[in-house]
């Protein structure tokens, strides 16, 4: 049984760093298109960033080009999601999930979730 687990998550000065690890169990990460989403209080969940299975697409939400980087260790079946100069407004629980549609970006196209990590941006 597939199962995906966040860690890294925390609290962070404004204009600071954290990195955002998803280990993978149960399925093979080079297979899958590994995504990762947030949840503000109140939001619905929204796109931050994928990595294909294909080489070379990734892809990022608007509000985090430049400043996040999302990346794959699949020897480890691990993905990461590096964030940097935060802000405020990155306030949410982070979560990874794995789908088997190349591009896919809309939450209903992914299968697995894993149970989310609290980052909390302080100003």
């Amino acid at each position: 049984q597939a199962q995906l687990v966040e860690s890294g998550g925390g609290l962070v000065q404004a204009g600071g760093s954290l990195r955002l690890s998803c280990a993978a169990s149960g399925l093979t990460t080079s297979s899958y298109t590994m995504g990762w989403f947030r949840q503000a209080p109140g939001k619905e969940r929204e796109f931050v960033a994928r990595t294909s299975w294909s080489e070379g697409f990734t892809a990022y939400a608007d509000s985090v080009q430049g400043r996040f980087t999302i990346s794959r260790d699949n020897a480890g079946n691990t993905v990461y999601l590096q964030m940097n100069s935060l802000q405020s407004e990155d306030t949410a629980v982070y979560y990874c999930a794995s789908s088997p549609i190349r591009l896919a970006v809309r939450p209903h196209d992914y299968e697995h979730w894993g149970p989310g990590t609290q980052v909390t941006v302080s100003s």
